[in-house]
């Protein structure tokens, strides 16, 4: 496999890394980018974008990149507390008054960002076309009830997110919660990433499909044998509900909209930006960063069915856990996206990962090849 782009030879490891996970024939294609106090020291590519293998991977192939959009949108919210506009500790339906119906009068943006408000899923099921309707999803996510109580608990909301969130950057903003997230992060640091994508990008943007015949490991069979037994469990309404969650991730409708939670687009190059960004102080003051990063929500994930460790809108390190460590150290923090793309911080090394990959894994929180290149990128260091 060729390797296309730039590495420093202190870390030709790291490339031979890479381009190890290629032996593997069910291998599409990925991209890598490492920075180190701010200076790119990896940014390399290979492999094909296209469904049918014809399309080379580019320089500026970009992918929907599910959940490694969370943290996006979770620095745009704390900028807002930064500014005075929201709170973390007052009740959300202060800016959204119909969310306080069904028992969510105090649930808080705290709560939201940190997987505490007991809002992971929606009971009853919605149409496949909902999924687009806005407003027909806040409307229902307003008049549902908590299935625990909200502080008492956690449980990962792989999707509500987006919309429980993102109206609250809607209402604050008044713009579209895309818009806001993009203005805030990515336009002041030059990234390529996009929460609602302009149909002229759509012909750099890679096809995303499963790999075969990899069952993952103990967690994710957990959660599979839920989602495949019973429908009406909260795990599986997460993922489910509406229908069209797992089936959308191609399709133009889904590149279009605005999903704060899982519908982010762009590159490894983006997300290792993005890590820069709040490394060295570029998005974030120290106390909201400190926010952003600290330990909220900790223990078995009522969603996920295994361990989980968050801060605000981002997933901590769990070293010893073997699915929940980014693979470099204690401190780092970040979030991986479904499948396997993945980036996150090391701050005490005052390093930014990103890898991006359009072969998707059955792994629920790290991938184990993102977790492979961050040993050997440790290791080099």
């Amino acid at each position: 496999m060729q390797i296309q782009g730039y590495f420093d030879l202190q870390f030709e490891a790291v490339k031979d890394a890479f381009a190890a996970l290629f032996e593997d024939r069910q291998e599409r294609g990925a991209a890598l980018c490492v920075q180190i106090a701010g200076e790119t020291v990896v940014d390399i590519w290979a492999g094909v974008a296209d469904k049918d293998g014809q399309q080379v991977w580019h320089s500026d192939t970009i992918l929907n990149l599910f959940s490694c959009t969370k943290p996006f949108t979770a620095v745009t919210a704390l900028q807002l507390v930064g500014e005075g506009k929201l709170e973390l500790d007052v009740p959300v339906a202060r800016y959204w008054p119909e969310f306080a119906a069904a028992g969510k009068e105090k649930i808080t943006l705290r709560h939201l960002l940190s997987h505490q408000a007991g809002l992971p899923a929606l009971r009853q099921p919605l149409p496949a076309e909902a999924l687009y309707d806005w407003q027909a999803m806040v409307t229902a996510l307003a008049a549902e009830q908590p299935w625990w109580s909200p502080g008492e608990g956690h449980g990962y909301a792989p999707i509500t997110y987006g919309w429980l969130v993102g109206e609250l950057l809607r209402r604050v903003e008044g713009r579209g919660p895309g818009e806001a997230i993009v203005a805030r992060t990515a336009k002041p640091l030059g990234l390529d990433f996009h929460v609602g994508l302009d149909d002229s990008e759509f012909e750099r943007v890679a096809h995303i499909a499963r790999g075969k015949g990899n069952l993952g490991d103990a967690a994710a069979q957990r959660l599979l044998k839920v989602t495949m037994s019973e429908p009406a469990a909260m795990s599986t309404r997460a993922f489910t509900n509406p229908p069209s969650i797992m089936t959308s991730t191609n399709k133009p409708e889904w590149r279009r909209m605005q999903q704060p939670a899982a519908n982010g687009h762009g590159n490894a190059r983006s997300l290792a930006g993005f890590y820069s960004g709040l490394l060295d102080g570029r998005l974030l003051e120290s106390e909201l960063l400190d926010e952003l990063t600290r330990e909220h929500s900790r223990g078995d994930d009522r969603t996920l069915l295994t361990p989980t460790r968050f801060g605000l809108g981002c997933m901590l390190d769990q070293g010893g856990v073997a699915n929940a460590t980014y693979g470099m150290g204690p401190r780092a923090f970040g979030h991986p996206g479904a499948g396997g793309s993945t980036g996150f911080a090391d701050p005490e090394r005052d390093v930014a990962l990103g890898f991006v990959t359009n072969n998707l894994g059955p792994f629920v929180l790290m991938d184990p090849r993102a977790q492979k290149l961050a040993r050997v990128l440790a290791d080099c260091l």
